[in-house]
């Protein structure tokens, strides 16, 4: 007897296109270094400093050593509530969320690697990211969980008015299961047993 393949079940990234993936990436990208390069500027004109791409794509401005260093690694922590927001609007699910945050972050090690020409060697840095990870991992899936379990409207408004104002059923039940009756004045929705032998209107 042929023995039987198992099929195994795809998962969440498999069921995209590369093409989608690539693109939502790059979405990501963008929204992450355009909000960072702005909140930088301004700080950098706040504190009376001068601006240049170090404060980006450099590692080594973010420094304890001094207060400028703990102020640019404040300004990077507050920047990952634009992962936040930019993973809740381009990829909406919950399942990609850690895949895509820690994308985000990783082409940001590669392009800090890159432009400093080394791997970043500042516990402060590595710190601002870890952290970052934890609050755009923590809000984002809290957010598109939240944007998920949102009611879906079925029909027009005018439509669930009336059948709310109404008092009609709007679920069906088979065999003794339960069935959805809206309220009078459309307060709310009841589940009460259908019997058997009972029909539905």
């Amino acid at each position: 007897m042929a023995r039987r393949r198992r099929i195994r079940p795809a998962s969440a990234l498999e069921s995209l296109s590369p093409v989608l993936i690539i693109s939502q990436i790059m979405a990501l990208q963008t929204a992450f270094y355009t909000v960072a390069t702005l909140l930088l500027l301004f700080t950098a004109v706040v504190i009376g400093a001068r601006f240049s791409l170090d404060l980006p794509f450099s590692w080594g401005v973010v420094t304890a050593e001094n207060a400028a260093g703990w102020t640019v690694g404040m300004v990077w922590l507050l920047n990952s509530l634009t992962s936040v927001i930019a993973i809740t609007l381009f990829v909406g699910r919950t399942k990609l969320v850690l895949d895509f945050s820690l994308t985000i972050y990783f082409v940001h090690l590669l392009v800090t690697s890159l432009y400093s020409r080394s791997v970043p060697a500042s516990w402060l840095w590595w710190a601002v990211q870890a952290a970052s990870v934890v609050i755009t991992v923590s809000l984002a899936t809290w957010l598109c969980r939240k944007r998920e379990l949102q009611p879906l409207s079925w029909g027009n408004r005018r439509g669930a008015a009336r059948g709310a104002g109404g008092g009609s059923v709007v679920g069906v039940g088979v065999g003794g299961g339960m069935v959805t009756t809206a309220g009078e004045q459309g307060a709310g929705h009841e589940m009460v047993p259908l019997k058997r032998d009972q029909d539905v209107v």
